[in-house]
């Protein structure tokens, strides 16, 4: 047989028994023959080395590495020359004893699975050892020195007392405590007299207030709660905004303003330092 890239060139095996039917590598080589295919087309097209492909078309399956893949190229080399590869792997079976049984997959699993396996040695385990046997030892040698200051503690107190001086107890004074008086007229001497003090205390309510100094910057811009109390001083001047004003009680340098301020009423005040006078 001529191993040529020419189809023509090509013969087909001689056989004495005309009713005999092809072998599988004749029948492959025929159908490539009748395709117009060399083998080198077919090799090139189905990715099978060129002398596989020879020695298949040769009834040679010894190339081929075991019966899986002998059965494989069959098929792919089939289906290149436009042939059915079901009977030719049916022929290939009966003269190779059969088709070969599927490998269990339990029994590889099974055998994976009791295969003993080296382990190197558990890191993580011999630190979280370690770890605990030195958190045991400082709680160990913390409990030991507690137990040597009580010892301690008791001799003191069952030997000799020392010496120390009692502190002596504050009298309880069971009255109540005066209320804080109103700023009088000797306020009006603690105050500063170079600069002008106003005191606002939300003594009836709440009340939004804002106070600005003498050069318009503002020095408060919010809600005085009641009971609350706030104080401002400037050089020259303070001008407030009162949002409630009868809610506010009003000292300028130390003495009360008495004015009256309707509830809900919007007062707008300036004071200078020669005031408490309203400006």
């Amino acid at each position: 047989m001529s191993i040529g890239n020419s189809p023509e060139d090509e013969r087909p095996f001689e056989d004495d028994r005309e009713d005999a039917r092809p072998s599988i590598g004749r029948a492959l080589q025929q159908a490539r023959i009748a395709a117009g295919l060399t083998v080198d087309d077919v090799s090139s097209a189905t990715r099978v080395r060129l002398p596989i492909v020879h020695a298949i078309e040769a009834d040679d399956f010894a190339a081929c590495g075991g019966d899986v893949y002998a059965r494989g190229h069959i098929r792919t080399l089939a289906k290149a020359v436009h042939l059915d590869p079901a009977p030719l792997l049916a022929q290939y079976d009966a003269d190779h004893g059969g088709r070969p049984a599927p490998t269990p997959a339990a029994p590889l699993f099974e055998a994976e699975r009791i295969r003993p396996e080296r382990r190197g040695p558990n890191w993580t385990a011999a630190m979280v050892a370690a770890i605990v046997a030195v958190v045991g030892f400082v709680g160990f040698t913390a409990f030991k020195g507690g137990d040597g200051d009580s010892g301690a503690k008791t001799q003191v107190a069952e030997g000799s007392k020392p010496a120390t001086k009692s502190p002596t107890p504050t009298p309880k004074n069971d009255k109540p405590e005066d209320p804080k008086p109103e700023p009088s007229d000797s306020a009006i001497a603690a105050a500063p007299q170079d600069k002008v003090t106003v005191q606002l205390s939300a003594a009836d309510g709440k009340s939004w207030i804002s106070v600005k100094d003498n050069n318009g910057m503002r020095l408060f811009d919010g809600l005085l709660k009641e009971g609350e109390t706030k104080t401002f001083q400037d050089d020259e001047k303070i001008n407030l905004v009162l949002g409630d004003a009868g809610a506010i009680d009003l000292y300028v340098n130390g003495k009360k303003i008495e004015d009256d301020f309707r509830p809900g009423a919007v007062e707008r005040l300036t004071y200078t330092k020669g005031d408490p006078q309203v400006g």
